[in-house]
């Protein structure tokens, strides 16, 4: 069967695309194939897989980014939760303002603002998982902090939009707060990684790549949070390990000029 995956995960919802979809489906799975992407570049070759995962080609989830955006780290939310993400064409990115991150799913489903996909990946994980109510609202209610309250800290923003300078440089009681509740904790929700991290992680660690030089050694659970989120293989998967690996020597080097000053090495 001569197939362009792409088109075949950003299907279509016409009555004979969607049949033809159902026929291409029908036959993988009387075969025992299955393909999913191994990794999240468009035109990524494909690789075999069991029909018992037969969920991976039939969940559909097209994401519209690039790598010099905010999409990367619903790249990441993705290679956490296993869930299979192909790249679409720029092209034909559905947003009603024509603006990145933007993910589709089966159903005619199209979600924009990365916090409000990162919510609806962990909608589709929590249906698989059956995660507490409480946990997933602390998830849910992160997520929502990162984009109202953190951004803001993160990004200093002209009227038009345009970052100039990071809230991070000086001292910020919400910061102070975070700092706080990451004293007793490696991760936010339950002391285990979750969606909640990837958002507030991505914009935390998005300062020091964009700010070279910045020093958060004001607040070293908040640095020593960025390196437990950055040292994840799925972080490194999604931003790339260049980025990984700068942000980690970067935050390993915060605050050691202020030790030195006062004699501690």
């Amino acid at each position: 069967i001569k197939l362009k995956m792409h088109n075949f995960m950003t299907c279509s919802c016409s009555p004979m695309r969607k049949l033809t979809k159902f026929l291409i489906v029908s036959s993988f799975i009387s075969r025992g194939l299955c393909f999913a992407p191994l990794n999240n570049a468009p035109g990524a070759r494909m690789h075999q897989q069991d029909a018992s995962d037969i969920t991976s080609l039939c969940m559909g989830l097209t994401l519209y980014g690039s790598q010099a955006s905010r999409s990367p780290l619903v790249n990441w939310a993705a290679y956490e939760l296993n869930l299979p993400l192909s790249m679409g064409d720029l092209n034909a990115n559905p947003h009603p303002f024509r603006q990145i991150p933007c993910l589709t799913d089966d159903d005619e489903v199209v979600v924009f603002e990365s916090g409000a996909i990162l919510q609806y990946l962990h909608s589709k994980s929590d249906a698989e998982t059956a995660q507490s109510a409480e946990r997933t609202a602390a998830i849910i209610s992160w997520i929502s902090w990162a984009n109202a309250s953190l951004d803001p800290i993160c990004f200093l923003e002209t009227p038009d939009g345009k970052v100039y300078d990071t809230g991070l440089k000086q001292p910020n009681k919400r910061i102070d707060t975070l700092d706080n509740i990451l004293k007793d904790r490696k991760f936010l929700v339950d002391g285990s990684f979750s969606l909640a991290d990837v958002a507030v992680a991505s914009y935390l660690l998005y300062v020091p790549q964009f700010f070279r030089g910045i020093d958060l050694s004001r607040w070293p659970n908040v640095v020593e949070y960025m390196k437990n989120c950055a040292t994840r293989r799925a972080y490194g998967q999604a931003f790339g390990s260049q980025v990984q690996t700068y942000l980690l020597d970067s935050l390993g080097e915060m605050g050691k000029d202020n030790k030195k000053m006062f004699g501690l090495f």
